[in-house]
């Protein structure tokens, strides 16, 4: 197993296998094609802000990213493979981010996360914080989350 940071020409791989994660999770055609589009990876975004990858045998497994600003730091993405969920895939490439961070000085995580994937964020120690609007379907809302990093 290896981590490292993504290539930018991993960027349409990187875009499939969030749809493909979110998909676990029962959304529909038009929720998972309106995600596509909203959550496209770019190889400039690949570029701009850090990326990693966890791979297995050459397959890739999982990625986040973060983007990094004056407002603070947001995990922007963090998704596994779907035949690789609630395997530990998850936590190896969190406990990564959680590294990376402290090794950055970052003190502070803010993201939002859907229902489904909740108990996984709270077990690695995230609170939720308040709702938001999604930006995939505008009557649902989903939660807003803060990880303290220590």
């Amino acid at each position: 197993m290896n981590i490292r940071r993504a290539y930018p020409k991993e960027a349409d791989i990187l875009t499939d296998l969030a749809v493909e994660s979110e998909a676990y999770w029962g959304y529909d055609k038009k929720f998972l094609d309106t995600f596509k589009v909203i959550y496209k990876i770019s190889e400039d975004y690949i570029i701009n802000n850090p990326t990693f990858v966890l791979e297995e045998n050459d397959k890739l497994i999982g990625f986040y990213s973060i983007i990094e600003s004056g407002e603070g730091v947001v995990l922007e993405y963090f998704y596994i493979d779907p035949s690789y969920i609630r395997k530990g895939y998850g936590k190896i490439l969190w406990d990564h981010l959680i590294e990376f961070c402290k090794n950055r000085g970052i003190l502070e995580l803010d993201f939002v996360a859907s229902n489904e994937v909740m108990p996984f964020y709270e077990k690695m120690g995230a609170i939720k914080v308040g709702e938001t609007k999604s930006l995939v379907e505008k009557d649902r809302r989903i939660n807003k989350l803060k990880m303290v990093i220590s």
